[in-house]
């Protein structure tokens, strides 16, 4: 068992390696996690888990994505932009979980279906 002044040390320095960047995206996916469990509340504890993991990638995922395509990577130079970065990490999130749950239930209502019955559904809602 470390002491606490190492420990503390320890943290600081992984915080030094991962950087500010990676801090201001686990930021944005968690409060995104929050608000998609407060307003679509878990109807089970595996829906819980399914809501935090997607929302929590949606966030990463999509953030990283939104802030490559649009070459945002200079706004990690300074605080102001940490916090920018943060927002659109934390917007990219909301819509994870209501994507992954509109999928489950489109599979679940096909359970029974072959893949070309879904292949012609979705044809068909083009």
């Amino acid at each position: 068992m470390s002491e606490p002044i190492t420990g503390a040390a320890a943290g600081a320095a992984g915080l030094k390696l991962l950087g500010g960047t990676a801090l201001a995206a686990a930021i944005g996916a968690g409060l995104a996690s929050v608000v998609v469990m407060c307003m679509m509340t878990p109807r089970s504890p595996k829906e819980w888990a399914v809501g935090l993991i997607s929302t929590i990638v949606f966030s990463i995922g999509g953030g990283a994505a939104v802030i490559q395509h649009y070459g945002l990577e200079t706004w990690a130079l300074k605080p102001v932009g940490l916090v920018a970065m943060l927002g659109l990490v934390f917007a990219c999130g909301l819509p994870g979980w209501a994507i992954v749950r509109w999928l489950f239930n489109y599979i679940e209502a096909k359970r029974n279906a072959t893949l070309a019955d879904v292949v012609r559904d979705v044809r068909g809602q083009r």
